[in-house]
């Protein structure tokens, strides 16, 4: 175990240095937010479709143009939004996640909301019925796990059923500049992963959508499927989000960080929800190798009851390896096999949900056979190169 602490230390070390030294390595271009136009700016291209139709939009927090909510938006200009579809978070990004978010009526609009968050995860035919078009604009961060695509895809399923075309306006993808993790095995698919594709699919949720119905994962036929594209975006593009995701990924180290410390949420130790780094602090009241303190506590619209609620953990702030993944363009295990061989063959270590998060039983077997993140890539590679092959098709974007 002593060994365990010293190589975990070694490599914090060498992460540390390589952040603040290695001008060698390659990095994604950079490009500020104001070139970048997203789709839903874009409104000379979409807006004449939708005059004169009833129109349904899945949006949240994140659909703005200039800084103004899509709906509001669209209803300035003539557009009839008879009804929202709301994701994960709810439409306006207060719920916590995992939370069933409420229906109701948009106080601001007055426009009925419909969840697609909770016992129900698929618009039904009567959400549908008087509906000439869907237009959905949600921001996406690349990520499996993240549910966003999810909803994106039941949407798609419906509008097909009910032979409703379907609008998308893109976003940038804050983590498209690169692709790595497992991929999803058969029989391993959840609302957490519905696709063959890796943990991070470098991807914008438009490209995303044209896989999805091209290499017919839909369970009905084709959706009739119009992206309104970005312009002066390319995958290498370091997009910072205007506004946060989702309550819990406030910051750009959090969305980054977040398809590698994810994983943490399939183990007994806390990934930070319930204090001011979610998704930056990883830590247990008995992970004594940790440099850092602290104890989640109950934060409404973000964790209600986090885990280890009011417990004081020991861990450590992977804030500074955020610079980390963006040099090297990979997922950072690291942190996890740490963590798993510091606790031994503890069984509590990993729970039910690990599996679902990763998408098969392969990568809780890597990890608990002592593999490194070199043995563990080498793995996925065979699978990795044959999703870009699929990827390749679908692209919208340079790489």
């Amino acid at each position: 175990m002593k060994e365990s602490f010293a190589l975990f230390f070694i490599m914090l070390l060498m992460v540390s240095c390589s952040v603040a030294v290695n001008k060698n390595t390659p990095q994604p271009h950079t490009q500020s937010n104001e070139n970048v136009i997203t789709g839903a700016e874009r409104t000379d291209k979409y807006v004449p479709i939708l005059k004169n139709k009833n129109i349904a939009v899945a949006a949240n927090h994140t659909s703005t143009v200039g800084g103004k909510h899509l709906v509001d938006t669209l209803l300035g200009l003539g557009v009839k939004v008879k009804i929202i579809f709301s994701p994960e978070h709810g439409f306006r990004g207060d719920a916590d996640a995992g939370a069933d978010v409420a229906e109701g009526v948009d106080l601001k609009t007055g426009i009925t909301v419909v969840s697609l968050y909770g016992k129900k995860k698929k618009p039904e035919p009567a959400d549908l019925v008087g509906i000439d078009l869907v237009v959905f604009d949600i921001q996406d961060v690349g990520v499996r796990f993240y549910t966003y695509i999810s909803t994106m895809t039941y949407i798609m399923e419906a509008c097909a059923e009910s032979g409703i075309p379907l609008i998308i306006l893109d976003r940038p993808n804050p983590n498209g500049f690169y692709v790595d993790g497992p991929v999803l095995a058969t029989g391993y698919e959840s609302f957490v992963g519905l696709h063959p594709v890796p943990v991070v699919y470098g991807m914008t949720i438009g490209e995303y959508a044209m896989m999805v119905n091209g290499e017919g994962w839909l369970k009905s036929a084709k959706c009739d499927l119009r992206i309104i594209t970005l312009l002066n975006y390319t995958h290498s593009t370091l997009y910072k989000l205007p506004v946060k995701p989702s309550p819990n990924l406030p910051t750009m180290e959090s969305v980054y960080l977040y398809p590698s410390l994810c994983f943490f949420e399939g183990t007994m130790m806390s990934v930070g929800r319930g204090t001011t780094k979610p998704f930056q602090w990883i830590g247990h009241p008995d992970y004594h190798a940790g440099n850092i303190r602290f104890t989640p506590k109950s934060t409404p619209g973000s964790a209600i009851n986090p885990v280890l609620i009011g417990k004081e953990c020991k861990g450590f702030d992977y804030t500074v390896f955020a610079d980390t993944i963006l040099k090297e363009k990979r997922l950072l295990l690291e942190p996890l096999i740490q963590a798993a061989g510091f606790f031994g063959d503890n069984p509590k270590f990993f729970n039910n949900y690990f599996n679902t998060l990763a998408g098969s039983g392969t990568l809780q077997q890597q990890i608990k056979s002592g593999l490194s993140y070199e043995e563990i890539k080498r793995q996925w590679d065979e699978k990795l190169r044959d999703f870009h092959r699929i990827r390749k098709k679908y692209l919208l974007y340079p790489d």
